[in-house]
């Protein structure tokens, strides 16, 4: 697959997800086989950008592999001012939000709000994509709601105003993730555009990636929460549909030392304070998930164990504590 000029080494992307694909996620994920990893959504607004969250958000230069960062709002001049600050910054592709579906971005009329304006979607794609002379990207649900699911609509406009590929999760904004995500409108806006189209919405296993590919016709897949606490799931995607057989499982040395480079790289990144607690959550997810695959653990391993030790892991307060925890936690196995 490729997005304008660039080349694609995988069908697998990471989705961009607020407070959790920043640098150090999406270089892991990368590393494990991401063909593209979009940054943490970052707003429009230039009031906000002087936090020390905007901050960390702008840095593209040594992001790994291509550069995608996501901006979101509801005005053109801004959405367009800001992707050319953040192609001026490194960015090597932008790409739009219209998707989010979170109450805080919507009543902003941002997001997958925008999914009910049709007219100010155009404008805004039009507005960015003269902006800047690097591709743009368009991110959408499927429509509002199950009565206006207008995606064939939204990706036609996408196609004829520069938009030069567009993701699509399969639900509606008032689905927000409950439920199953549906991939027949994914078919269908598939069918109907030329650019391509990636699929986005629980694809959480290899088999499963296959399944949706085929079934949708899509150029490519994107993982969200299926990467949490699982990096290893874009090699592990790649090799199925590669191959038709399933990778091996990491090992348990592997997993340490992945869990631990992670852990130590948010500590940098984010300085001790706010890396200690940024490294809470993905070791959770990484625990958690090790319980229900099973994935180098012995039989003797409990929910009970995973659960206490998350409940000590996130009450520890410095950096050496959390690294010092995480190898006695590794060493019991």
């Amino acid at each position: 697959m490729k997005i304008g000029s660039y080349q694609l080494n995988s069908q697998v992307i990471l989705a961009p997800m607020a407070g959790i694909t920043d640098q150090p996620f999406r270089q892991l994920c990368c590393r494990l086989g991401a063909g593209l990893a979009v940054s943490e959504m970052l707003s429009s607004n230039p009031k906000v950008w002087d936090t020390d969250k905007s901050k960390l958000r702008m840095v593209h230069g040594d992001s790994a592999g291509i550069r995608s960062v996501q901006i979101a709002g509801s005005c053109p001049d801004e959405l367009a001012f800001a992707a050319k600050v953040n192609a001026d910054n490194g960015a090597q592709i932008i790409d739009i939000n219209m998707g989010c579906p979170a109450k805080k971005v919507n009543k902003k009329l941002a997001g997958s709000a925008l999914l009910r304006e049709p007219a100010q979607v155009e404008r805004i794609i039009q507005s960015v994509v003269a902006a800047v002379d690097i591709p743009v990207t368009l991110k959408i649900r499927t429509g509002w709601c199950e009565d206006t699911r207008n995606g064939i609509e939204i990706a036609k406009i996408a196609q004829d105003n520069g938009i030069v590929s567009l993701a699509v999760h399969g639900r509606t904004r008032n689905d927000f993730y409950k439920g199953h995500a549906e991939y027949n409108t994914i078919k269908a806006i598939k069918a109907s555009v030329s650019i391509p189209v990636v699929a986005n919405g629980d694809i959480t296993s290899p088999e499963k990636a296959l399944q949706v590919l085929n079934h949708t016709g899509a150029d490519a897949i994107m993982i969200g929460r299926g990467a949490q606490g699982r990096p290893w799931i874009f090699r592990e995607i790649n090799h199925f549909l590669a191959t038709g057989t399933k990778l091996d499982a990491p090992s348990l040395s592997e997993v340490r030392s992945i869990v631990l480079n992670h852990v130590m790289e948010l500590h940098q990144f984010y300085g001790d304070f706010t890396g200690v607690r940024f490294a809470r959550k993905h070791v959770s997810w990484y625990v958690q998930n090790l319980i229900v695959t099973n994935e180098g653990f012995s039989e003797s391993f409990t929910l009970d164990q995973g659960k206490s030790f998350r409940s000590i892991f996130n009450g520890l307060e410095s950096t050496s504590e959390q690294l010092e925890a995480l190898n006695v936690f590794f060493d019991g196995f």
